[in-house]
């Protein structure tokens, strides 16, 4: 039987890499990407890129908790990602740059 899984959205500049980051974690079930704030009905990627929507690019997680802990995926998120920076995800760049 499957354990109870919890979601985490994670905003990190260039989902892609931090999407792909979490896909390789022991216990999480999936990532996908997708936007998050802005005000623009159904955005394309390339309406986000303009940087002009108000949407950040991020990375949903949903995870099993009795394998990984929202900690440890936050330790992996830190790693991967540079906060100094707007719209930064280690040596990527999101597209709205």
């Amino acid at each position: 039987m499957k354990g109870a899984t919890e979601k985490a959205t994670f905003g990190g500049g260039c989902f892609w890499h931090v999407e792909n980051a979490f896909r390789g974690v022991r216990g999480v079930v999936s990532a996908c990407v997708g936007y998050m704030g802005g005000t623009l009905e159904n955005p394309t990627y390339e309406d986000v890129c303009t940087g002009l929507t108000g949407y950040a690019e991020v990375a949903y997680v949903e995870y099993d908790p009795a394998i990984v802990s929202y900690e440890e995926l936050l330790d992996l998120f830190w790693q991967i990602h540079d906060s100094t920076t707007l719209n930064r995800a280690s040596r990527f760049l999101a597209c709205s740059l």
